[in-house]
């Protein structure tokens, strides 16, 4: 479960984010608290959402363009630097009183453009630490490692905010960034996988689309993750309608909703972790359990019901970022890796900004638990048309039986004329 942690590289570099998730989720914490503050505005919260994720929509392939030009720990150590000043500079304006929600809105908007080279870089980056053997395994615990600070983060903030103020939250945040530029430096040059880096050029960004699209292992995996990260992942808007209009429950239950998923999520990237392969057939059906569930979950009666469907819908929702990410990168040219992965990323973190609103609006017009069925169904629909499209591709057919007195469900090879004709 732990073994890409023998890899003294990425060691260090798992240890230095244990810490700068933390102050992530920290500053995600104090960012909304300060800005419903100074405006008493939800909107002006969505804004905020909305302008650290814009960048990623406008300049995402571009950011993978350039992480296949440059040397990746290098990008990471100016990445990194440029996100953890700007929280140092949101803690020197929160401190000394100074701070506007228009200062909020702007470190938003540059840690978004940080992050379009920032997280292809990071991706692409673990299969330099740990070679092609060690990847499931390192992304599944990078994984674990960001679900695990998802528990730590918000609580050491609400204390931190309760009991100092947001300012201190921020500094905590800009200097977390320490632990992970330390890692980066202490790293060992010759024990980094060598990956050959594309050259300067002219229609690279166009290069990078015509390779995905020329790979269906590739294209159908970005096309199911984004359908389950538009649809499904909009655990903000569901979660919270559920806590106030179906529970009556208040803040509470709606913390708890997010504990006991993030539980879920940790359990699932640890299992992934585990398993040590990605499958194409784990993912269509993770991905179908996951709508399946959600579905379930959204009829359930009563509280406690539904705050326990939140564990395995978690659990389930993990293995799809997984198992996805996983068998991109390794289905990758090293060469194209950082155009991939900013198409992949763009694809799943921009589905939010899209499908927000969707589900918002359907359930403000039709009910919270119609929101979320609608969104079950949308993510199990197209796992199980992807999964279809998929067998056909490969030439497999769909295998039910039993096996030990268990059902038994996979896709086998179909057989061709040639086999089914007698022997001459």
């Amino acid at each position: 479960m732990f073994s890409s942690l023998r890899v003294r590289n990425y060691r260090l570099f798992f240890l230095g984010q244990v810490v700068s998730n933390i102050g992530t989720w920290m500053q995600r914490i104090a960012q909304d608290w300060l800005v419903l503050s100074l405006t008493g505005s939800a909107t002006a919260v969505g804004v905020t959402t909305a302008l650290q994720f814009l960048p990623m929509l406008l300049f995402g392939l571009y950011g993978g363009v350039l992480v296949d030009r440059l040397p990746k720990r290098r990008t990471l150590l100016f990445t990194q630097s440029a996100m953890g000043v700007s929280g140092i500079a949101l803690a020197v304006l929160t401190l000394s009183g100074q701070v506007q929600v228009w200062h909020v809105y702007l470190a938003a908007f540059f840690v978004g453009l940080a992050t379009v080279v920032d997280n292809p870089a990071r991706q692409s980056f673990v299969t330099e630490m740990v070679g092609r053997d060690q990847l499931q395994n390192a992304v599944s615990l990078n994984s674990a490692n960001f679900q695990s600070a998802r528990l730590i983060g918000p609580a050491v903030a609400g204390l931190m905010i309760t009991g100092v103020g947001t300012g201190w939250a921020f500094l905590f945040n800009g200097l977390s960034f320490i632990a992970t530029l330390t890692g980066l430096v202490m790293m060992r040059s010759r024990e980094l996988h060598a990956v050959e880096r594309a050259p300067r050029g002219k229609g690279q960004l166009r290069e990078g689309l015509h390779y995905v699209a020329g790979r269906p292992e590739l294209i159908w995996t970005i096309v199911l993750i984004g359908f389950v990260s538009t649809f499904g992942f909009n655990f903000p808007v569901y979660l919270s309608a559920f806590a106030d209009d179906v529970f009556h429950a208040g803040a509470g239950s709606y913390s708890l909703f997010n504990t006991l998923m993030a539980v879920g999520s940790l359990a699932g990237a640890l299992l992934a972790a585990r398993r040590g392969t990605a499958r194409m057939r784990v993912l269509v059906a993770a991905a179908a359990a996951f709508g399946a569930l959600e579905i379930v979950a959204a009829v359930a009666p009563s509280l406690w019901l539904f705050a326990l469907f939140m564990v395995p819908i978690g659990m389930f929702g993990m293995t799809v970022n997984v198992t996805a990410n996983t068998s991109v990168q390794m289905s990758t040219d090293p060469a194209m890796r950082g155009r991939v992965m900013s198409l992949y990323m763009m694809v799943f973190m921009g589905g939010s900004p899209v499908g927000a609103p969707i589900a918002g609006w359907v359930t403000d017009t039709y009910g919270v638990r119609a929101g979320l069925a609608a969104g079950g169904a949308i993510a199990a629909g197209a796992a199980v048309v992807i999964g279809l499209v998929l067998a056909r591709v490969g030439n497999l057919r769909l295998s039910v039986g039993w096996n030990r007195g268990h059902p038994h469900v996979r896709f086998v090879p179909r057989e061709t004329q040639e086999q089914l004709a007698p022997a001459a």
